[in-house]
């Protein structure tokens, strides 16, 4: 059975305007179409959404009119991770009065605590709120590894609900579901390895690809959910090489450059993330074309 924070989330890409400011109308638009194609739940304000060049009023920002559009009818999960764990507070705390569903909180990157410090930096922030909190492990950008007796022992704390495992490590991810159970969420964060995650336990995971495609990453995850990993796997396989190219260059430019391909949102970042380079570009729409994908935008 699902339940909430479970199932297909998106991790949501936040689309500017041509002079550099927060597209709100855009993201009305992705919004309404991520609830319209299934998902199970939204996470703006993450890695994928360029959290760490938007302020915090763009945060708070971004996340009322996320709140707007879904309506209730999903559970928003925002990003509020980072090194300062006094700022993280601070953004928690503000994001538990609007209304959000829980927090996706990423490892402090740079600073490189020790496990001891990564622990003392989350029991904080959970002792902040009351919130559930979803662990954020991706080492390939932070830096830093939470490992599997961290978050065992994290996972004792009643509203340490769940990770977003992106280590790639899928032994890693067998030892998390051992130490903690099934009553702790184990969420994918590498779209590769949903079906993977999928049949060693986990509960779900949060997309980048589901940006772009979000109808066919949630029926992959349903199907996983029945047990039908013949199905799954079909799809998955199909889709595999626009999941694959979406990192070609560094997340998320090569999303943002597709939905732009598609007539989903104007392809503008913020430094130091910049437009894909010609190669990076011909072969995501190689990829596109091959799937159709080209002026799908109308579709779910």
């Amino acid at each position: 059975m699902r339940t909430p924070l479970t199932g297909l989330g998106t991790a949501l890409v936040t689309p500017f305007t041509r002079d550099g400011a927060v597209d709100e109308a855009a993201v009305r638009l992705l919004v309404r179409r991520q609830v319209a194609a299934g998902v199970h739940f939204v996470s703006p304000c993450g890695t994928t959404g360029e959290a760490p060049t938007l302020s915090q009023a763009e945060k708070l920002r971004s996340v009322e009119i996320v709140l707007d559009e879904v309506a209730g009818r999903v559970p928003v999960l925002p990003g509020a991770g980072g090194y300062d764990t006094r700022e993280v507070i601070a953004l928690t705390r503000a994001f538990e009065q609007m209304g959000v569903g829980g927090i996706l909180s990423v490892t402090p990157y740079y600073s490189k605590p020790t496990q001891d410090g990564l622990y003392e930096h989350y029991k904080a922030i959970a002792g902040s709120t009351g919130l559930p909190i979803v662990l954020y492990n991706v080492p390939g950008r932070t830096g830093v590894n939470l490992e599997v007796r961290t978050v065992a022992r994290l996972a004792e704390i009643p509203n340490i609900v769940g990770l977003k495992e992106a280590s790639g490590n899928v032994i890693q991810m067998c030892e998390v579901y051992a130490a903690c159970g099934a009553e702790f969420l184990l969420l994918g964060g590498d779209d590769p390895l949903t079906v993977a995650v999928m049949a060693i336990g986990g509960r779900g995971i949060i997309s980048v690809a589901s940006n772009a495609m979000p109808a066919e990453m949630v029926q992959i995850v349903e199907l996983c959910e029945r047990g039908d990993y013949v199905a799954a796997r079909k799809l998955h396989t199909w889709l595999l090489p626009f999941i694959q190219v979406n990192f070609v260059e560094a997340n998320p430019i090569p999303v943002k450059a597709a939905m732009a391909a598609m007539g989903l949102l104007e392809e503008v970042y913020r430094l130091p993330l910049v437009p894909p380079s010609a190669g990076a570009r011909d072969r995501i729409m190689h990829v596109m074309q091959d799937l159709k994908m080209l002026g799908a935008a109308a579709r779910i």
